[in-house]
């Protein structure tokens, strides 16, 4: 006699994400700024950078446009930095022609351990970037854990990781509170614990632009506009706090808009020389390159890299 078993016959796994990450996706993780960087994703400027003119510059948020072969040449020097360091570049090969902002590609993604959150930009001019950004995700096995959508809006670039269970997001001009919100329970969702909000002030886009960290207890920030309630939780973690001091160096050459390529090796935007001195004084080794070009359009290197896979910070 046949015994027909009812009832049934497919059991769950009980591996969490992260578990079947490496075999189902690949091998993508970020939880800082600092771990070892082993890949990236970039958009190389292509003509969409060439429909900026001095007629339509504030549209864009443009200071002036870009000589296009010196932005690329710039851009390519980076890269060749990251390459010669062992960092595996990937490009965002499509793009709207209308959308030349798309290199500052670090707005448009908050990577995690556990894959990419999409965000959703807050200028109208930089809307319909996001698409070709989950294109190039989904081409490469990055997982999109979330979409920024309703009436939320974030750029990438406002949200900082400090350590695994740390984070820092700014809200302000670029990103609103529906936004930080669903930042925020997507994070707490995998594990991050807590939160240090960062009102970003009047005139100023992105954490970036104020605050980065170089090493894994170093930070560069500029004292007069980084509100006490933001480093007080840093030095509470034993941060050394590096102070950058010249306005210009912070509001013009973009001296905490670097890169870190591992803990305590930095490239910094050229024309930098105070920050540079007092970061290396710090212990910081800094490899320098010029982006004067790139900077015409309000961004730099910590713009243009979105970190795919850095390794996880107490490695």
């Amino acid at each position: 006699m046949t015994l027909h078993v009812q009832g049934e016959r497919w059991f769950p796994s009980e591996k969490v994400f992260s578990e079947d990450m490496p075999d189902c996706w690949g091998n993508w993780y970020c939880d800082s700024e600092v771990g070892k960087l082993r890949s990236v994703l970039m958009r190389r400027p292509g003509s969409e950078i060439e429909i900026v003119s001095e007629e339509n510059v504030s549209r864009y948020r443009w200071k002036a446009p870009m000589n296009p072969d010196q932005a690329r040449a710039q851009q390519d020097a980076l890269v060749q930095i990251y390459q010669e360091h062992g960092i595996e570049v990937h490009y965002v090969e499509n793009m709207r022609g209308d959308k030349p902002n798309a290199l500052y590609l670090r707005d448009l993604v908050a990577m995690t351990p556990e894959g990419a959150i999409v965000c959703r930009p807050a200028i109208e001019a930089r809307r319909g970037e996001e698409r070709y950004v989950a294109e190039q995700l989904a081409k490469l096995g990055v997982p999109i854990i979330k979409t920024i959508n309703g009436d939320g809006f974030f750029d990438g670039a406002c949200l900082m990781w400090v350590d695994r269970q740390t984070v820092i997001i700014g809200t302000g001009a670029r990103a609103n509170e529906a936004g930080a919100a669903q930042v925020e329970a997507e994070l707490r969702n995998i594990g991050v614990t807590d939160f240090i909000r960062f009102p970003i002030p009047y005139g100023h886009a992105h954490i970036d632009g104020l605050l980065n960290i170089a090493d894994k207890r170093t930070v560069v920030l500029f004292p007069w506009q980084v509100p006490y309630d933001v480093v007080n939780p840093l030095l509470d973690k034993d941060f050394t706090v590096i102070e950058a001091t010249d306005p210009y160096e912070v509001k013009e050459t973009f001296c905490t808009n670097f890169v870190a390529l591992e803990p305590g090796k930095i490239v910094l935007p050229a024309g930098n020389p105070q920050t540079k001195e007092k970061m290396e004084q710090a212990g910081i080794t800094v490899i320098e390159t010029p982006v004067d070009e790139i900077m015409k359009g309000w961004g730099a290197l910590h713009c243009m890299t979105v970190f795919l896979r850095r390794d996880p910070i107490g490695s």
